[in-house]
């Protein structure tokens, strides 16, 4: 790859790209992006000039480095313009892929479907909008000859990775998956009782997004996540979603197992999300909070021999075991991607089914009237459900839960359902969900 990245930096032609988004996950890739050479960042889009410059800033960027003064200038100079229109960015001349990390669904939608107008390829960090339509968006981009990507570094994209390893070499995925904090309560988590959730301090909190780390917290994210993994490996969801069990690296092979094994699974090929928390608070023992894992079972007796041979977490049969990375550098791993996108053709996951959809559920009694707030808000929370089970139910995806008002009550831990609210149906973006999930359901 870095050879492919060298013979284009001789050639006089840098692979380009263009950020959208400058937030936590952009400015740790705008960091890493320009210490690799034939790298260049052609532009980066906020709706904040001012968020984006400070971005730079964080990331040690020398001010000339980001002063061009328009996508012509910075093509000539190879410096990087910013611009408060994404929409001009992906029209620029000369970009090569486009990195949409708004973490605004129909944001991601919008500009994704522009970028393959103008064949771009995308990279899309902003996996809400994956798990909003990510199948259809795949498929617009293969139409329109351009590639669509999970992003690298992210944890969705380094499962598919673990995944894609166990598969190729011969072995059967029994379950693949991440971990994270959780506990029971963090269910009704809201942006208020969020700090208190993690023990941080007020000054700790002055710049933090409450609203972000509430969706980590109440499980959103670890739903979101495991629903983007599912759509691009085939795995499919457990009938009640995720169950967060406690679980360190040891005993990975034990508790990601069927149940009729012994272990917390429903079935074979499946995700789940364990946690680093006991149910009374307690650490987990050698926990995977900030990794990824997946478990594979040997398929006869000389190979569950080797398993225990080269040291791998193994159950007490010695037929299941884990493979694990044990953390992820999110934005900082991104140029991955970027690269493997751009210069070789291959993407780092994609959706391929819909397997897996994620239910906006109500985090406490709603009542007619309510207006729905969204991801990490006060009303509601992600549930991850298999995608047959969300189109027969029809529950409403959490990326459209936000500014649409009740029309009937819920009660608290129910999903919510089309039905149960006022909703746009010529907004472009619900337009766009709903004829993915028509076609889905054989119904278009």
């Amino acid at each position: 790859m870095l050879e492919l990245l060298a013979a284009r930096v001789a050639s006089g032609q840098p692979l380009r790209v263009g950020l959208i988004g400058a937030g936590k996950f952009g400015t740790m890739f705008l960091s890493q992006a320009r210490r690799v050479a034939g790298l260049h960042v052609l532009g980066v889009a906020d709706l904040s000039l001012e968020r984006a410059r400070q971005a730079l800033i964080r990331a040690e960027w020398p001010p000339e480095q980001f002063a061009a003064g328009g996508f012509v200038q910075a093509l000539e100079t190879g410096s990087t313009c910013l611009t408060d229109d994404g929409e001009a960015l992906v029209r620029a001349d000369g970009l090569d892929v486009l990195v949409e990390a708004t973490g605004n669904p129909a944001a991601g939608i919008g500009y994704a479907l522009k970028a393959f107008e103008n064949g771009r390829h995308v990279v899309m960090v902003n996996v809400e909008a994956d798990v909003l339509a990510g199948l259809l968006l795949a498929e617009r981009a293969a139409a329109a000859g351009v590639l669509y990507s999970l992003a690298y570094g992210d944890q969705p994209a380094l499962i598919c990775e673990l995944v894609e390893w166990a598969r190729a070499s011969g072995f059967e995925v029994v379950c693949a998956g991440k971990g994270t904090r959780y506990l029971p309560a963090y269910h009704a988590s809201t942006p208020d009782t969020v700090w208190e959730h993690y023990g941080f301090s007020r000054d700790r909190v002055a710049e933090l997004n409450a609203r972000m780390f509430n969706a980590f917290l109440d499980g959103t994210k670890s739903a979101i996540e495991m629903a983007a993994v599912a759509n691009a490996t085939g795995l499919s969801p457990q009938p009640e979603g995720l169950g967060f069990p406690p679980c360190g690296v040891e005993e990975l092979a034990s508790v990601c197992r069927p149940g009729s094994d012994g272990g917390q699974l429903a079935h074979k090929g499946t995700v789940e999300v364990v946690s680093s928390l006991k149910r009374d608070g307690g650490a987990v023992d050698r926990d995977l909070r900030w990794g990824v894992y997946v478990v594979i079972e040997a398929p006869g007796d000389y190979i569950s021999q080797c398993f225990s041979e080269y040291g791998l977490p193994v159950d007490s049969t010695g037929r299941y075991a884990a493979m694990y990375r044990p953390y992820h550098l999110v934005g900082m791993e991104l140029t991955v991607s970027v690269l493997r996108v751009g210069l070789r053709s291959e993407t780092t996951g994609f959706p391929v089914e819909f397997r897996a959809d994620v239910a906006a559920t109500a985090k406490r009694d709603l009542s007619a009237g309510e207006v729905l707030d969204g991801e990490g808000g006060f009303c509601v929370y992600g549930r991850l459900m298999p995608a047959e089970a969300a189109l027969k139910e029809s529950t409403l995806p959490i990326g459209l839960a936000h500014h649409v008002k009740l029309k009937h009550g819920v009660a608290a831990g129910q999903p919510l359902r089309w039905n149960d609210v006022e909703y746009n149906e010529a907004d472009p973006v619900v337009r766009f969900r709903r004829r993915m999930e028509q076609r889905m359901a054989g119904t278009a």
